[in-house]
């Protein structure tokens, strides 16, 4: 189970971009041990990558800012009845489904 998803509102906890808040829009597993290392925040972390012309497919070259990847530990999840950071559990309700819950105030994030 991963504890940052797709979507889920984080804000940066280090780095040039301590404090930034945006919407993860892609996150990283690795290969053999199924865990998230990495994720794609929008916003922020942003690099200059050179990019080749390619006419097949309409790419015109340039330098182009993009997201680069930020390491799973450098951010936390954004509880917004707290009005900060949090940190994230697992727990399986009596009618036996588990959720994602804010381990501050015990409010269920989503269903898993």
């Amino acid at each position: 189970m991963q504890k940052i998803k797709k979507g889920d509102e984080v804000i940066l906890t280090t780095g040039k971009d301590k404090g930034k808040r945006g919407k993860v829009l892609r996150v990283i597993i690795k290969q053999r041990a199924g865990q998230a290392r990495k994720v794609i925040v929008e916003g922020a972390n942003m690099v200059k990558k050179h990019v080749r012309p390619n006419p097949n497919r309409n790419v015109e070259g340039g330098i182009v800012l993009q997201e680069a990847a930020l390491d799973v530990s450098n951010v936390a999840i954004w509880n917004p009845k707290k009005n900060g950071p949090d940190r994230v559990g697992f727990k399986v309700l009596e009618d036996g489904r588990k959720v994602r819950y804010f381990k501050s105030n015990n409010e269920v994030v989503d269903v898993i």
